[in-house]
């Protein structure tokens, strides 16, 4: 696995930067910054799914809806008093089944859905997607989040939903051109369905591939003609190597979710939030240590950061 040095002629996302690259200002209730729903947790994993969704709200979504096991939903609705909470059908293990029913009206409604964080079944989490997409294909007058573009609601994918792409990959047509991946360098590897030897190549491919915004370790990339307006490939200048903890990925999935859902594109939200992720990190570094804060601690320190970048 090679590092970050592969990124040559990459765009440096800095403070400067993204000061010029404002969000979309707050709008005057929740409802203006937009919903997300995150659909995971199962019963062994529901801090996953309640990770992600502190950190969407963090990032100044309007309003969260948590789609996660039946045994674990209320739970997550005391543990977070700020969301909805759904309970999906569950297999006698605790594993989220792929049944739409109960959240058919949140797939319409929300602005950007967030699919993996705390799923726990690789197979249950690829008959979900298919069920998923294959709703999608059916709804003829593509209703969906009004500011996830064009036929629904942007798409925000990590942990075990990753690895459903490949097998669902003639399927995806009503997902491309909304998609935002978040792997860690394993799953890049399983997208690429090969070892990844130079990242900046390898994300700017499984962009094409996959025709999605990709967040990897740092490097951020999109898919040619995505947005004309700003650059393919971007990379992370801050970053401490505590973020490797358990939860920091499903953090990040849920600041870009909570980013996109306010209506920013889906290259700008993976570049603030793989930036305040990792600013997030230095800061907790200076404070507590290198190394022993925890994700949930990440997340906290979102609204202060974007107040600084003047936003």
């Amino acid at each position: 696995m090679s590092g970050r040095g592969d990124s040559a002629g990459a765009t440096l996302v800095t403070p400067s930067l993204l000061r010029e690259w404002p969000l979309p200002a707050p709008g005057e209730d929740k409802y203006s910054r937009g919903s997300v729903l995150v659909v995971g947790g199962a019963r062994s994993t529901p801090g996953a799914a309640l990770l992600a969704g502190v950190s969407a709200l963090r990032a100044g979504a309007g309003k969260l809806t948590l789609a996660v096991a039946e045994s674990v939903a209320v739970q997550l609705g005391v543990a977070m008093p700020e969301c909805g909470s759904i309970g999906l059908p569950e297999t006698p293990e605790g594993s989220v089944m792929p049944d739409l029913d109960r959240i058919s009206s949140y797939l319409d409604g929300a602005d950007t859905l967030l699919v993996g964080p705390g799923l726990d079944d690789p197979d249950l989490a690829g008959e979900l997607m298919a069920a998923m997409l294959t709703r999608e294909a059916g709804n003829d007058d593509g209703s969906g989040g009004g500011r996830g573009g064009a036929g629904g609601p942007a798409v925000v994918l990590d942990a075990y939903a990753l690895g459903a792409l490949v097998p669902l990959e003639d399927q995806l047509g009503p997902w491309r051109g909304r998609l935002i991946l978040t792997p860690n360098a394993t799953e890049a590897a399983i997208l690429l369905e090969r070892d990844v030897d130079n990242l900046g190549k390898d994300l700017a491919e499984i962009s094409a591939r996959f025709d999605a915004v990709v967040s990897c370790q740092g490097l951020i990339s999109q898919p040619p003609g995505l947005d004309p307006d700003v650059p393919e490939l971007w990379e992370i200048t801050t970053g401490h190597g505590g973020l490797g903890t358990s939860g920091s990925g499903d953090v990040l999935a849920g600041a870009i979710a909570g980013l996109r859902a306010r209506g920013t594109s889906s290259t700008q939200a993976a570049c603030w939030g793989t930036h305040m992720h990792a600013a997030a990190a230095d800061r907790l570094a200076s404070r507590l240590g290198p190394l022993g804060f925890l994700a949930r601690e990440l997340a906290d320190e979102l609204p202060a950061l974007m107040l600084e970048l003047g936003t």
